[in-house]
């Protein structure tokens, strides 16, 4: 399939993990993809490389000026811009019974790259999404922002944020922009590299009996980027842990 043929897309945090699959899932679907990453710079210009239609650009979201650079670059380049995926993400593991160790700077930090990064790339893009005719925003949030889990306090914070945000902002840019948002359950990602038994128990946990790839991911993110009457819509995507 081609849904996304003359397409732009900017996925942020997608040097690797979910944010690389949503990329290499959008350009076989037709998509030109902006790559984008904080630091992974090497990373992010492999992911680039191996796409047929794409541009890096090294950019911090949680700062205005990259932000802005962002959008400017991927225009400059592109000539337009129809598809925002919002995945930059940070965290930190901090058991949650240990509030002590949730400082004031490390939620600070969270939030400014998880829920007003995320916001301000959404308002920065809106211009150009509202120009293509059928734009699409997809924040990819998580379960710990629909249940009290996660690998912190700030980062569950940051993610039901984000699940909310998503409804906020679908209410009010509509027809032309369609918002909705992926929480996946347990990936195996980077970051979970050393959550062996966590994923081991997913074989008892979740009715699928696996935790998710990133594929799995991107193929939601890829529906929800393409389903033209879905908006406002937060869609657990977590092997049916949930339903547990």
């Amino acid at each position: 399939m081609e849904r996304f043929l003359n397409k732009v897309a900017i996925v942020t945090g997608s040097s690797s993990g979910i944010g690389a699959a949503v990329a290499h899932q959008l350009a076989r679907e037709g998509a030109s993809v902006v790559i984008n990453s904080s630091s992974s710079v090497e990373a992010g210009r492999g992911v680039a490389i191996g796409l047929d239609r794409s541009l890096y650009v090294q950019a911090d979201i949680s700062r205005a000026d990259d932000a802005q650079r962002l959008i400017n670059e991927t225009i400059n380049h592109f000539g337009r811009l129809d598809i925002l995926v919002n995945n930059a993400a940070i965290t930190k593991s901090i058991p949650h019974a240990d509030l002590d160790l949730v400082t004031d700077e490390i939620f600070e930090d969270i939030l400014r790259v998880n829920v007003i990064g995320g916001f301000r790339l959404i308002k920065l893009a809106l211009p150009h999404l509202r120009a293509s005719g059928d734009g699409a925003v997809v924040n990819v949030t998580s379960i710990a922002g629909v249940r009290p889990t996660g690998s912190s306090i700030p980062y569950a914070v940051s993610k039901a944020a984000m699940n909310h945000l998503t409804q906020l902002v679908a209410n009010v840019t509509g027809p032309t922009v369609r918002v909705n948002a992926i929480a996946p359950g347990l990936v195996r990602t980077p970051w979970t590299t050393d959550w062996g038994a966590v994923h081991d128990a997913m074989e008892h946990l979740a009715p699928l009996g696996r935790s998710a790839e990133p594929e799995d991911i991107a193929v939601a993110v890829c529906d929800a980027c393409a389903s033209p009457y879905l908006t406002g819509q937060v869609i657990v995507v977590d092997g049916g842990l949930t339903l547990r």
